[in-house]
This record gives structure tokens, sequence and C-alpha cells, in this order.
């Protein structure tokens, strides 16, 4: 199937997997107005193959640092392509997100090749519930015997193993895996010296959540924000929605972010931060390479005017 056809086809969790790279100059803007505007419903694709559509996804990083000193830091141990955070404590360890299916073993070696023990992580954080991020949570919550906090709004999805509105559509299951504690909006989780502050940010997802903490550095700390998402992708907005609210849920979403100036902005797939141009300045001698206090905001204008267009051409095409 040629590229342009499979991404209408597909109901693809994130619209940039079937575009090209962002460049240095749109690094971090993941959603592409004409491919989220030609998405058209969910469907079966027999014998769907994700690592031949979604190479990166599939593709290893080197773990490394992204900003912290010692006793506060944050890493990146995802792959090419999918984002998870690794917060190490004096009193165990936080994961956030699991990649895809199989993967949760490549987080746990990650977290080896870094010095610290995976059966350290007592505590497992998912920004939403879609494959490609809850995928690898049951395994790790096997390897490391941590206990899983998420959202009301995504529990019934991560434990079901469904795609909430598309729940017939088998290639999007992802392994069920138990939600342990509910996580309400505001609500912190606390471990060791790391405080996170969860942000129901629904939309993308009826329970998406992004997850914000402080991190110092250099005697400065650093806001740094993990977002969950914001893109329409196939998202059905009308006739009948994904789930009941998601237009007033993705609204809420851009006000409540609208003054959001993080130093870090971090997220679950690499090319909304720019995570390959900004490694390549942190080896290059840039201890702050992930500082960037603009790219948050610019994204979701990007993302807003997305969604606004993406809303309007589904009520054209129900007319």
């Amino acid at each position: 199937m040629a590229l342009s056809k499979f991404c209408m086809a597909l109901p693809i969790l994130v619209a940039t997997a079937c575009v090209s790279a962002p460049s240095a100059e749109t690094a971090g803007e993941t959603d592409t107005l004409s491919t989220i505007s030609k998405l058209a419903e969910t469907k079966q694709v027999p014998g769907f193959d994700w690592q031949k559509n979604f190479p990166s996804w599939f593709q290893k990083q080197e773990p490394f640092r992204i900003i912290g000193g010692e006793g506060s830091a944050v890493y990146y141990v995802g792959n090419k392509g999918l984002g998870a955070l690794f917060i190490p404590t004096s009193e165990g360890h936080i994961v956030i997100d699991g990649a895809m299916p199989g993967q949760g073993q490549w987080i746990a070696d990650s977290i080896t090749r870094l010095g610290f023990d995976p059966k350290e992580v007592k505590i497992l954080l998912n920004s939403h519930a879609h494959i490609d991020h809850s995928g690898g949570l049951a395994e790790l919550k096997e390897i490391t015997g941590a206990r899983l906090f998420a959202s009301a709004g995504d529990k019934s999805a991560l434990e079901g193993g469904f795609y909430l509105g598309s729940e017939d559509v088998e290639y999007l299951n992802a392994p069920p895996v138990t939600v342990d504690r509910v996580i309400a909006d505001g609500e912190t989780v606390t471990l060791g010296a790391a405080k996170l502050t969860a942000h129901i940010t629904p939309g993308h997802t009826r329970g998406c959540t992004s997850w914000m903490m402080d991190v110092d550095q250099g005697g400065e700390s650093y806001e740094t924000l993990f977002f969950c998402s914001a893109s329409v992708a196939a998202n059905r907005l009308v006739g009948p929605p994904q789930y009941e609210g998601i237009v007033a849920d993705y609204r809420q979403t851009f006000a409540t972010t609208r003054d959001w100036k993080p130093d870090v902005f971090l997220s679950n797939h690499a090319e909304f931060f720019g995570m390959a141009e900004k490694r390549d300045k942190q080896i290059a001698g840039d201890p702050l390479a992930f500082v960037d206090r603009e790219g948050f905001p610019a994204m979701m204008g990007r993302l807003e005017a997305a969604f606004e267009k993406a809303l309007q051409k589904q009520k054209e095409a129900r007319k």
C-alpha cells in the first residue's frame, strides 16, 4: 500500500508516524495539518505490521540523562521514536510509559545500562492508554514489581487492553494491565526527592495525563513537563465521537495549557520535542540542550489550529 493511502486508512495514534521527520526548524511539531485532515474512520487492516510501518518505534536508543544533577535527574529510556522516562530516587525509581508490547524488557535493559536496578522501580506512570505507550506496561510491571498509577479516564482501556471507542479493532489492542492507584487532576506522586504533579489533559484519550516536576541542575531549578498529547490523529470528533465529550475535552486542554511555558518540554514521541537535534547539541557540549521555553507553546498553537480544522472537516463530511 502506498504511504499516502496507508496514512488515510490507518487510525494512527500520532500523525507524525506517517510524515517525514521534522526539520530542525520545526522540531517538536508532530501533527501535519494535511495529514490529520485526511485521516479516515477506523478500519481493520489485515496482517498489519507495526514495525514495518513505524520503524523508529522499534529502533533502540542508547539511554541518556536529559537534565538534572545527582539526586534529581530525568533520563530517556525509550527508543528512537517512542519516549519513556526514568526518574531515579534514593527510595526507588519511577518510569513513565512502556512503549509498544514486548518493549518492557528494552526499557528495563536501558535502566540497567544506566547503572540502576530495574527491580528498584517502584512506580509506573502512563501518559495515555494507546498501544504505543501502554503496550509494554504489563511486562514492565512483571519485571519490576512496580505499581501502576493512572487516571480514571484511562483505567478501563488499560485494564481492558483496548482503544476506547475502537474496541473491536484488534491490532490496536494492548496487553491488559492492572491499575493499582487512580490519579486525579492536580494530585502529586512523591518518591524520594521526586515530586510529580498529574495534569489531566483529555482529548487525545479520555484520561490523557501530563506530568510535571521540578529538576535541579547546577544550582538552578527547571520545570520539566512530560506532555501526553493533543493531536486529533484518527479520533472521531463527530458522528459518533470517539467518546462522549471529546470536543469539549480538547478545548479544555488547549485552554488549560495556554499559559504553560515549561523550561524543559518532553513527550512520548521523540519528534514532539526534537529529541534527536537536542541530543546532538547535548553531546556537543551543551548541558542545557533540552531547555526550550518556547517549544511547548509553539506546538500547542499548531495543535489547536489542527484540531479546529479537523473538527470542521469532520462536520462537513457528515452533511
